[in-house]
């Protein structure tokens, strides 16, 4: 996939997640249905195919789950520079867009949470400060399963709807009520994606 980006662009997407980053309450992940928006409907600049990859892969791997940040930059400069194959020129702007959006989603949620993290712990007994943190909850949820929806939505439910549905329905009710750890729902996903099951 190739596609062109000019500094101005660059400029716009590190924008984009200085935005996201204050928007994040629920961490980088509940901000996924407007990454999407802005990365694959608004800009094109990354497939559904590549949007949905980064963050499978960062969580199945190792490490804060704000890697698939990274990916998604790394994959957006790779496009820049005319993918995999283009050479250093591409690996280089790969960086570049890794460094954009990490940058951009980190530095203001880093600096609030460290600020309001401590006020929060010399108030914590404010009753201000607990309705506060009951309030956020729903919001927080809210915010996660958009992210499911647009994950499911935009991924296997087009070739397989039904099974994709049903699998992110079990597994949703599978977290929830269970401890499993999420890397058996991921192979077990993995699987039935290596069968052509969804």
């Amino acid at each position: 996939m190739n596609i062109h980006m000019a500094p101005g662009d660059w400029l716009a997407l590190f924008g984009q997640y200085l935005l996201l980053s204050l928007l994040s309450v629920s961490g980088a992940i509940g901000t996924v249905p407007d990454m999407h928006r802005y990365l694959v409907d608004q800009h094109g600049w990354l497939s559904d195919m590549q949007f949905n990859a980064s963050i499978a892969i960062a969580q199945a791997a190792p490490g804060p789950n704000i890697l698939f940040v990274a990916l998604m930059g790394w994959n957006l400069g790779l496009n820049a520079g005319g993918g995999l194959g283009a050479g250093p020129h591409a690996w280089a702007l790969g960086m570049f867009g890794l460094l954009v959006m990490m940058g951009g989603i980190l530095l203001p949620s880093s600096l609030v949470t460290y600020n309001a993290a401590r006020w929060g712990q010399r108030n914590r007994h404010r009753r201000s400060v607990r309705a506060f943190k009951q309030g956020m909850t729903p919001m927080v949820i809210g915010l996660l399963l958009s992210t499911g929806w647009v994950l499911v939505r935009n991924g296997a439910a087009e070739q397989h709807p039904v099974s994709a549905w049903v699998l992110a329905l079990v597994s949703a009710v599978l977290v929830w009520r269970t401890r499993i750890h999420l890397l058996w729902l991921l192979g077990a996903g993995a699987i039935l994606g290596a069968f052509g099951l969804v």
